[in-house]
């Protein structure tokens, strides 16, 4: 027999937060702890309409904010080849539940394999596999290949097959993250959903009608709760019209042989809806915003007069404050990104996502749109610095900047404090000589070398892993932030991806792989079910997301108009991009 789980008898039922104390605190560089307590000064704490902006929309409820959910310790490896193989096994973001009862392997028509199909399978592999994973038990059941209990390959008929739930089994939530989240490098949910439900009912049927429905009332709650962890934790999956439907074909098929299950069907459709309609208004108000950034230029003629135009430190002069809104908006975005989308990425595309249709949109929006986030809070930061006309106004915006950043790492907000320090590092601001002379600049290459690229970012992951070991031994919601740099962690599960081949030579799936993705993807999902513990300031929340900010060519020509050209190709520079961009504004 299989083991029950590829982690069995590895671990138990975790928390979401880890009561060992033990762990390491993350040092800051400037001063013990998290930082002070915020301050209610000046903070506006009204709810505000969602028009105005996405950031009061109601968190909609998912599995992640009212279930267990294990962190995991985070092994930082640099993908560049092959799949390594972890020492310890990946957690679910999900609770685990206790032992299944065994279930035998079985091929893609249903039937239990043979002995001798294991033996034949075990001994045609053993050569390879005593190469690939060393000392250690391999085994094969059937068409499903297991390394000291932990599963390694299979073929996708075996594991589609590992998936069905019968009346005396139930797949481990381990496994069903695992299979769900990273099914779509291979075939489109839809297509699994379809396959899923197909043999969950055929493997009823034994040609008695008054049997079939008994078999069927007792599959029924077990299939409830595989669809109801599919759309709890994959509710983006059913913006396809196709999975609607055959989630309501499955909820008529069971309604015929059980009512509490039926019921169950309605109220888990009800808060898929409810995801679905909180998601889509969510990205209304986020273009909305966007719309009303791109209808407010800011105008090239002429500089206006500092104590004539607004810029942030009119909004927000205290750098704690506005860090704090910043991770509102970090965590109110991050709470939308769906885990799929990462694996959505690398995926095979759907055919039809060409086509206009009930919720059909692009799979990776969200993600995109925080990627875009970045991009604009760098730019902001750009603009804000090389707008001022008076060079004391400039550097006391660039000090400004740098104790936000000091926030924000003191936060655990990493996110937000790559992108000040990308925006402060863009060439229209490291030009500004005369500016950064008038900076006292200590904190800033502190922070710099927090966030150094080099040695695979060593200092910022290490400091990710201790924001990561206080957050599981949070007392207080401001210590569970954590934030990470988003681009390198999508960086990181894209050369996970390329890393490792998704198929081996035998044509099994490489489920090591398919593990060390979920791994990544589960760390995350425990850091966005945080809540935001800060008041929201409204002005300063609409200043962020909707103050006009410079195009790159804007940055060059402002930084000229601040800090004059040093040499003939600034001055050539200069006069091509003040003759361009002013005959672009005059035509607009």
């Amino acid at each position: 027999m299989p083991p029950t789980t590829p982690y069995a008898g590895k671990f138990s039922p975790c928390s979401a937060y880890s009561s060992n104390n033990n762990h390491a605190q993350p040092h800051s560089p400037y001063r013990n702890g998290t930082g002070t307590k915020p301050t209610n000064d000046n903070v506006y704490n009204s709810a505000y309409a969602a028009a105005e902006n996405p950031y009061d929309i109601p968190q909609p409820h998912t599995s992640y904010r009212s279930t267990c959910s294990a962190a995991g310790s985070i092994k930082e490896q640099a993908y560049k080849s092959g799949c390594p193989v972890s020492d310890s096994q990946p957690h679910s973001p999900r609770q685990h539940a206790g032992s299944c009862p065994a279930r035998s392997c079985r091929h893609s028509s249903g039937s239990s394999s043979s002995e001798q199909s294991c033996r034949n399978n075990a001994a045609a592999a053993a050569a390879a596999k005593s190469r690939l994973y060393g000392h250690g038990v391999t085994a094969s059941y059937g068409e499903m290949c297991y390394h000291d209990n932990s599963l390694v390959s299979a073929s996708l008929e075996a594991l589609i097959q590992h998936l069905v739930p019968t009346v005396d089994y139930y797949p481990d939530r381990s496994y069903v993250f695992t299979f769900l989240l990273s099914s779509r490098l291979f075939l489109h949910p839809y297509e699994l959903m379809t396959r899923v439900c197909h043999l969950c009912v055929e493997q009823q049927r034994s040609g008695d009608a008054l049997l079939d429905k008994i078999r069927l009332r007792e599959v029924a709650p077990k299939l409830v709760q595989l669809l109801t962890e599919w759309t709890e934790t994959f509710p983006y999956d059913f913006r396809d019209e196709r999975m609607m439907r055959c989630l309501k074909d499955m909820t008529h098929h069971v309604a015929r042989a059980d009512e509490y299950s039926w019921r169950a069907m309605q109220q888990m459709t009800q808060r898929l809806i409810k995801r679905l309609s909180a998601l889509g208004q969510y990205e209304e108000a986020v273009a909305a915003l966007n719309a009303v950034a791109m209808e407010r230029p800011v105008s090239l003629k002429s500089k206006p007069a500092s104590g004539q135009r607004t810029d942030v430190l009119s909004v927000c002069d205290d750098p704690f404050v506005l860090a704090q809104q910043l991770t509102h908006i970090e965590l109110d975005r991050l709470s939308f990104i769906g885990p799929e989308e990462f694996i959505q990425t690398f995926a095979m595309k759907d055919p039809l996502e060409n086509h206009k249709g009930f919720f059909r949109k692009r799979k990776t929006s969200n993600l995109e749109a925080y990627v875009n986030w970045f991009n604009r809070l760098s730019y902001l930061v750009a603009t804000e610095i090389c707008m001022p006309v008076k060079k004391k106004h400039r550097a006391r915006i660039i000090e400004f900047f740098i104790n936000v950043a000091q926030e924000c790492f003191n936060i655990g907000n990493f996110n937000s404090l790559m992108a000040i320090i990308t925006g402060m590092n863009m060439s229209p601001v490291a030009r500004l000589k005369k500016t950064w002379s008038k900076v006292n600049t200590d904190k800033f290459e502190i922070l710099e070398h927090q966030m150094d690229p080099s040695s695979n970012f060593s200092n910022y992951r290490t400091a990710l892993r201790g924001a990561t070991q206080r957050s599981e031994t949070a007392h207080s919601s401001q210590e569970r932030i954590v934030i990470p740099f988003f681009s390198l962690l999508i960086k990181d599960i894209y050369f996970l991806n390329e890393g490792c081949e998704s198929r081996l030579t035998n044509g099994h799936i490489n489920f090591e792989k398919l593990w060390e993705l979920a791994k990544q993807v589960s760390e995350f999902l425990v850091w966005r079910q945080v809540i935001c513990p800060f008041d929201r300031d409204r002005r300063i929340l609409q200043y962020l997301v909707t103050s006009p900010v410079f195009t790159e060519d804007e940055l060059h020509l402002s930084s000229y108009e601040s800090e004059g050209p040093e040499n003939n190709m600034e001055k050539d520079s200069r006069r091509s991009l003040r003759s361009s961009l002013l005959h672009r504004e005059n035509r607009s």
